[in-house]
């Protein structure tokens, strides 16, 4: 809820990630967003973030339940992310970096 409330505090923390100015952090877009009404301990929360960084398209999910399939999963919004970034006729040197950020409040490696 904090980077959703305060937006300004998750456009520094993705400038610090990626090693870029808070100012170059432009487009920004908050999908999928479920949140807990009161308690984070005992509901599940996820947010997806979308947003263009100094050029990057940048995905940034945060998940504390494993649901499985989490390997499986980011490829995929990556996947769609980057396909997404190239209009019709465009020529493919032109694609943006993707990237995809994952805070996860549970191991997925051993």
């Amino acid at each position: 809820m904090l980077f959703v409330r305060h937006q300004d505090l998750l456009k520094r923390l993705v400038a610090e990630l990626l090693g870029i100015g808070h100012g170059s952090v432009g487009q920004f877009e908050v999908t999928n967003t479920e949140m807990p009404p009161e308690l984070l301990s005992g509901k599940f929360c996820r947010l997806d973030i979308n947003m263009i960084a100094d050029g990057q398209r940048v995905n940034l999910e945060i998940q504390v339940r494993n649901e499985g399939g989490y390997l499986e999963r980011a490829p995929f919004h990556w996947a769609k992310l980057y396909s997404s970034a190239l209009p019709g006729g465009d020529d493919y040197r032109n694609m943006p970096r993707t990237v995809i950020i994952s805070s996860l409040d549970f191991n997925l490696f051993e």
